[in-house]
């Protein structure tokens, strides 16, 4: 069985990255191009799981090639962006050697669940790792990382895919004019609390007594993207089936970003399917407990765990709506579940073969997106002078009159290749025994047409051994060109891959192909000329 199941999931990856290249093959020739873009070759493989070596062969057979450096270009910066993000993950504190009689002495205790301030005792002052007794503000360790320990804190350090709490430590007492900014918590060996600070006045002593506050609104927002994540996760098993599994996830306040196990693109309904769930669990409005209980009890009542996580014996439940979702968890979350406030699903793609990522605004941030939507359309209603709901059909017609005038441009650039096939082939020289045209032809002739001519051209200059060898201005400053031999100029020993070199090398281009058809492309214009009399003068030496 999952043999089969692989083999359904392979062919359907194959009829729908078969569409999409089909798809992107259009456009490239529609824009008058012969590559695939780099960009389109890495959308089919990382979004659809299309192998790169398909995409390559079916664009031969097309009669395009691929920017296979523009794809491992773009493939390089998606192992970069992994290898960050796995870093940023990853503690950042390598040595635990100035930190491990903290952490044998015990654990902060965690304040968060109860309340947003709270009053702790400095456990150890840290500068770049060191631990020092005391640090000032504008002292020895400006610039440095600062870090504060605290015996109990209510700021939530990064975990489970919820970013760090910000907020503040400041001094009481005789220290009331110590104040700091707090960046980023994390923790060490899952017990200590680790405080990334800015001082903003004063000094922090080893010791001290402080007060930890959390920024209410950061927390606010912290609690809806984290309580919005797990209602995504359970519309996304509601919709996809059980088997929509969860695979990662991060959020913040006003974001989610979701990762689950799923085979397959969600289609246009499923989305919108996975967007109402979540929002009707949303407006029923249910109350959120969360409650203590042993892992193996957890697990036999429905709780969702995360798969290869490890979990101590006593695990912390998350229960929003009875059955609707209930899953392991100890982040911080809102007290009911219209708190949350709308979700929008802003889009869905793939990070890996079989795992898929939802990401989606939450309350505040959720409407300020929907608002910019609205503008859009109202913006687009204007200016075709329709009514909103008008929109979608009128831009349709628009496509489709201008998918018709594509049409007729297409048919104009084909009579006028044609005549320029024509006047190219009337003025064919003879250089020794081989008839050939060798011209520079007028701009807007694009790679493609080029192959088309040099077709057209041969087909007239009839079976004498003949060369052909085109070149124009394209788009931008690119430079196509394209040679061609036919086989009684074969027979005489020329090769088109070995003529389309004295063009390349004039226009600082490069190309290749076989003996009867090469082509190339570069950026300098300037070398036209030069190029076609250095293929002019490699014939009359053969």
């Amino acid at each position: 069985l999952p043999r089969v199941a692989e083999e359904t999931a392979f062919n359907r990856t194959l009829a729908s990255g078969s569409r999409l290249f089909e798809d992107a093959a259009e456009a490239t020739k529609a824009a008058g191009k012969t590559v695939v873009s780099g960009s389109d070759a890495f959308t089919l493989h990382d979004t659809y799981g299309f192998p790169v070596e398909l995409t390559l062969e079916m664009a031969a057979e097309a009669g395009l090639s691929v920017d296979e450096e523009g794809f491992r270009g773009l493939m390089a910066e998606q192992r970069q962006r992994a290898k960050a993000d796995a870093a940023a993950r990853k503690h950042a504190h390598a040595d635990l050697s100035a930190y491990r009689d903290l952490v044998d002495s015990g654990p902060t205790e965690f304040t968060g669940f109860d309340e947003l301030t709270s009053e702790a005792r400095i456990l150890g002052v840290f500068v770049d790792g060191k631990r020092v007794p005391v640090v000032t503000h504008g002292g020895e360790a400006a610039g440095g990382r600062v870090e504060l320990v605290l015996d109990r804190t209510p700021l939530y350090a990064e975990s489970g895919g919820q970013i760090a709490d910000t907020g503040s430590i400041s001094g009481t007492g005789s220290s009331a004019t110590a104040k700091a900014a707090v960046t980023d918590v994390q923790k060490i060996a899952k017990s200590l609390w680790v405080h990334t600070i800015n001082i903003e006045s004063g000094e922090f002593v080893e010791g001290d007594t402080v007060t930890a506050a959390v920024d209410p609104t950061w927390r606010r927002g912290a609690t809806q993207g984290h309580s919005g994540t797990h209602m995504v996760h359970a519309a996304l098993r509601q919709v996809l089936g059980p088997n929509a599994v969860q695979a990662g996830s991060l959020n913040r306040p006003g974001y989610l970003r979701f990762d689950f196990n799923y085979q397959g693109a969600l289609s246009d309904e499923q989305r919108t399917q996975v967007e109402e769930v979540t929002n009707e669990a949303v407006q029923a409005d249910f109350e959120v407990h969360t409650f203590n209980e042993k892992l193996e009890k957890a697990k036999a009542m429905g709780a969702m765990a995360m798969f290869g996580e490890s979990y101590p014996d006593e695990v912390r439940v998350v229960e929003i709506g009875g059955p609707f979702s209930m899953e392991l968890c100890g982040g911080t979350h809102v007290q009911r579940s219209a708190q949350i406030g709308p979700v929008t699903i802003l889009g869905e793609s793939s990070v890996g073969s079989g795992v898929r990522r939802v990401e989606a605004y939450v309350g505040l941030e959720s409407f300020r997106h929907l608002a910019k939507e609205r503008a859009l359309m109202a913006g687009l209603a204007a200016s075709l002078k329709v009514p909103s709901e008008e929109v979608p059909a009128r831009v349709a017609t628009l496509v489709d009159k201008l998918k018709a005038a594509e049409k007729e441009l297409d048919k104009v650039r084909l009579a006028g290749a044609k005549a320029a096939a024509a006047n190219a082939a009337a003025g064919a020289e003879t250089i020794g025994k081989v008839r050939v045209v060798a011209q520079r032809m007028a701009g807007g002739f694009s790679g493609g047409d080029l192959r088309t001519l040099v077709g057209d051209i041969k087909g007239k200059v009839g079976s004498e051994p003949a060369v052909i060898a085109l070149i124009t201005e394209g788009e931008g400053d690119s430079v196509p060109y394209v040679v061609a031999v036919n086989a009684a100029a074969q027979d005489l020993g020329l090769k088109a891959n070995e003529l389309v070199q004295q063009l390349g090398a004039a226009v600082g281009g490069r190309g290749g192909g076989k003996a009867d058809l090469a082509q190339g492309s570069g950026k300098g214009a300037a070398g036209i000329d030069a190029g076609l009399a250095a293929l002019r003068a490699e014939l009359g030496r053969s």
